[in-house]
């Protein structure tokens, strides 16, 4: 990212993202991340004024599989993180990694200004990319 060039989120994000609704079991969730060869997923909103959600491998590791919970009696909203960090895409991508730094995260969900999703960013995706 070099200091010429502005580099937003949008250039380095990846717009191929899964979402899964939060009444979805983990089993499904982790059948999903499976398939796709995964290890979040968005979970959708509600509706206009709700808030995305997500899920992570750690998430599932930590709350049900060393809890010894049955992935398929627990529910994605039981265990996702939410709400959780948004970035709009036309930030710069050098604040975006400053704030995910910050933060101590390693992927944020990127909106549209109508909070629309859009695609993920994550740190590797901001810290590896090309320099423009």
């Amino acid at each position: 990212m070099s200091g010429d060039v502005a580099v937003r989120v949008a250039d380095l994000m990846s717009a191929d993202v899964c979402s899964v609704d939060g009444r979805a079991t983990v089993a499904e969730a982790m059948a999903l991340m499976r398939r796709h060869s995964i290890s979040s997923l968005v979970v959708d909103r509600r509706d206009g004024d709700d808030e995305f959600g997500l899920l992570v491998v750690s998430d599932i590791a930590a709350q049900v599989i060393a809890a010894n919970r049955a992935p398929e009696r627990v529910h994605v909203y039981e265990v996702m993180s939410k709400p959780v960090l948004t970035l709009p895409s036309d930030m710069l991508a050098r604040y975006a990694t400053r704030l995910l730094v910050r933060l101590g995260l390693s992927r944020a969900i990127v909106v549209d200004q109508g909070r629309n999703l859009l695609g993920m960013a994550t740190l590797r995706d901001l810290v590896l990319a090309e320099d423009g």
